[in-house]
């Protein structure tokens, strides 16, 4: 496979003799699996070259794993910072490629792993929560940790009482930035503190006395753009790029049936029914599916990125990373990153927000149409009807409608 980059023989057999040198060809033909420019998986491949003919000058053999000794070793031997992170790069790809090939670093023990991995087990499988909200849930634990440790070195859990609960409360409330931060914070330490009763670590129930905190949820108007606004940045994307039919397809699918982030990112090839120009949507938040409509002008973006910008790959996912690794999108915050770039570029100012921007758009567009507000909550997903009551608040020229005239005033 490394003929497909490099001609002369001498070069090849070079690459060959490493203490790599019986992967190489197989990390060459990953590379072009995974959509890397000739360029890139040419530097890549040097890169790895140099670092097999450094470990073979060490007496790493073609059979051995190498220790992680000697890829520091390596690593620090680059005179500068561009060097190493490239060099740092091209063996966490070969890494990636052939894990046995790789002595595995030892890790530090976690003191608080085995009572971690126990809640976390209760999270998922006892009370079956999301792994987003068990992630959350898990990172407050370790700042409770953490906390307690600093005050009570050597203390078992079982030692904290309920001034200490209000005590260590206070200090992770200080860190929080908003109502609604404030507000899950609380709530994640009583659910911790609800574990350790339930579970003999505590003799009593602490949760409690952790106080409440306000969360005022629809006191703000919701962030939203103008169907204006949200047009002119459709029609901004003009381009015949493939990364510019994708982001059309994207920002329309957002903008017209109001899907979440991460609905939009497990769109699969399957749950897309062309004929009846539906969107089946999986798994959602609400743990359950539902279908919603697809537009001409979306279902025909949708099809041309598709049919000829998609990238050739076997993931079933949808909407894929253009950049190699050809990939589909793992975080939400690259799906934001696409909206909030695409909306700049025509002239729209976002501080924040991104993907559900266009959602909260959608749904105040529908408001302002004077919509049922039951058509709107089963669009968007809301079980709950006062959760789509969110949006009313925007409906002014309704609001006017519905204002008495005053006594004695014209009418």
């Amino acid at each position: 496979m490394l003929e497909l980059y490099f001609k002369y023989p001498r070069v090849i057999a070079r690459f060959r003799r490493g203490a790599l040198g019986n992967e190489i060809d197989r990390i060459a033909a990953d590379l072009c699996r995974a959509g890397y420019k000739r360029g890139s998986a040419k530097l890549f491949l040097a890169r790895i070259a140099r670092f097999s003919a450094y470990a073979t000058g060490c007496g790493c053999s073609k059979s051995a794993a190498i220790p992680p000794q000697i890829v520091d070793r390596y690593l620090n031997s680059r005179r500068t910072i561009a060097a190493r992170w490239g060099a740092h790069g091209a063996i966490v790809h070969a890494t990636r490629c052939f894990p046995e090939r790789f002595a595995l670093r030892p890790t530090p023990e976690d003191p608080d792993g085995p009572l971690l991995a126990e809640y976390l087990r209760h999270l998922r499988i006892i009370r079956g929560l999301h792994p987003k909200t068990c992630e959350g849930l898990v990172l407050t634990v370790r700042r409770m940790l953490k906390w307690q440790k600093q005050h009570f070195a050597g203390k078992p859990l079982a030692t904290l009482a309920s001034k200490d609960v209000l005590t260590m409360t206070h200090e992770l409330l200080s860190a929080c930035r908003s109502d609604a931060g404030r507000s899950h914070t609380t709530a994640h330490i009583r659910s911790f503190l609800r574990y350790l009763y339930w579970e003999n670590l505590n003799a009593r129930d602490l949760s409690q006395f952790v106080p409440k905190t306000p969360c005022w949820r629809h006191a703000h108007l919701p962030p939203h753009l103008s169907w204006e606004q949200v047009r002119r940045a459709i029609d901004s994307i003009d381009g015949e790029a493939p990364s510019d039919l994708r982001d059309r397809a994207m920002m329309l699918l957002l903008a017209t049936t109001g899907l979440r982030n991460r609905e939009l990112r497990e769109i699969e090839l399957e749950d897309i029914r062309w004929r009846s120009a539906e969107l089946v949507l999986r798994h959602t938040k609400g743990h359950r599916d539902r279908v919603v409509p697809l537009l001409e002008e979306t279902g025909a973006a949708l099809a041309e990125y598709v049919l000829h910008a998609r990238p050739r790959t076997k993931a079933r996912r949808v909407f894929l990373s253009h950049r190699a690794p050809v990939r589909p999108f793992s975080h939400s915050g690259t799906v934001s990153l696409i909206i909030r770039t695409r909306l700049q570029r025509a002239g729209i100012s976002v501080e924040r927000g991104g993907a559900h921007l266009l959602r909260h758009s959608l749904a105040t567009r529908l408001v302002e149409q004077r919509r049922p507000i039951k058509e709107i909550a089963d669009l968007l997903g809301h079980r709950n009807i006062d959760t789509t009551a969110f949006y009313v608040k925007v409906a002014v020229p309704q609001l006017a409608d519905v204002a008495l005239p005053f006594p004695g005033g014209a009418s």
